[in-house]
């Protein structure tokens, strides 16, 4: 159940980061789940060198800064990703 509860919620930052970050970002949505997995995983990891990975209540810190880890990760993903895909669009040059 650990695995389907990491899937949602990296779905949902993932999602999130995209909106937050501008212009379009070309990813496909498996791949927008993927990227905020792993930005939770990130996330996680500086709340827990911080020391506030295990708090009473809700952990807002720990939200922002998987939400942080997200939008990092989608910023440095998609442009690895369209060029990994070529761009998209390939252009022809003519002569």
């Amino acid at each position: 159940m650990n695995w389907l509860w990491a899937i949602v919620v990296g779905l949902i930052l993932g999602v999130i980061a995209r909106a937050i970050l501008p212009g379009k970002q070309a990813i496909p949505l498996w791949l927008t789940c993927v990227y905020g997995i792993l930005g939770g995983m990130l996330g996680n990891a500086v709340a827990g060198w911080i020391g506030v990975r295990h708090t009473g209540g809700f952990d807002w810190i720990r939200h922002l800064l998987q939400l942080a880890g997200a939008v990092l990760i989608v910023a440095l993903g998609t442009p690895l990703w369209q060029s990994i895909r070529g761009g998209g669009r390939r252009r022809s040059v003519t002569r």
